[in-house]
């Protein structure tokens, strides 16, 4: 492809990729609007129901956030019930989160997500897999270039 030809948006891989992420966020905002959260706080969920309890570090790394982003969000989740922020007694710089009750419960009413939203991809099983796995090893790739 020439110079001329990477100038063209059509031809933006980062372009592509944040309109399909702005499509799949809009996908999922009357679900998540239920449920009194925004995509962001589901993702933090979906961590913590996988592991109960993190640290802010820990979140931040698998979600690509850091804390000046996080500490805010999970205050507000925090006021709303859903999280506890606590910090260690060994090293108060290291703050740990957990799910509350009413945030464990949330992940029945949101286990629905993923079921109504994947079949508006439109993909095969197969191709869902090698998507996401293809979209894997690019962030990997990138951030071994950082």
């Amino acid at each position: 492809m020439n110079s001329e030809e990477l100038l063209k948006l059509e031809n933006q891989l980062c372009f592509s990729i944040y309109a399909c992420s702005r499509e799949i966020t809009s996908l999922y905002r009357p679900l998540l609007n239920e449920l009194g959260i925004t995509y962001p706080q589901y993702l933090s969920l979906m961590v913590l129901w996988e592991k109960q309890t993190c640290t802010i570090k820990e979140l931040g790394e698998l979600l690509y956030l850091d804390s000046g982003t996080l500490t805010p969000m999970l205050k507000r989740m925090e006021d709303s019930g859903l999280v506890t922020r606590q910090r260690s007694k060994s090293d108060e710089r290291v703050v740990f989160i957990e799910l509350t009750e009413a945030g464990r419960k949330l992940k029945e009413k949101a286990i629905c997500i993923p079921e109504t939203c994947i079949p508006h991809f439109n993909l095969s099983n197969e191709q869902y897999k090698q998507l996401l796995q293809q979209m894997n090893q690019l962030i990997q790739n990138l951030q071994r270039s950082l």
